[in-house]
């Protein structure tokens, strides 16, 4: 890549960042945040349906299967 084609690239890159910021701050706070939970949210962490299914499928738990039951519907103080 040529230097006037890195310039070029870098001034519409500014320009696009300026129309963005212009535009960003023409919404109203509720726009705003609706923005930022978009922007900012993280999908790199396992939803709860994941880790369930690891829980179930990994063999972590598999020792729990083996245990006693040590407690009843019967057990426990009457409401």
């Amino acid at each position: 890549m040529s230097v006037f084609t890195e310039l070029k690239t870098k001034d519409m890159n500014t320009q696009l960042v300026e129309s963005l910021i212009q535009v960003i701050l023409s919404l109203s706070p509720e726009e705003r945040k609706l923005l930022e939970t978009k922007l900012f949210w993280d999908s790199s962490e396992p939803n709860t349906h994941e880790i369930v299914k690891l829980a179930q499928t990994g063999g972590a738990f598999d020792f729990l299967a083996d245990e006693p039951d040590l407690y009843s519907l019967k057990d426990g103080e009457p409401i």
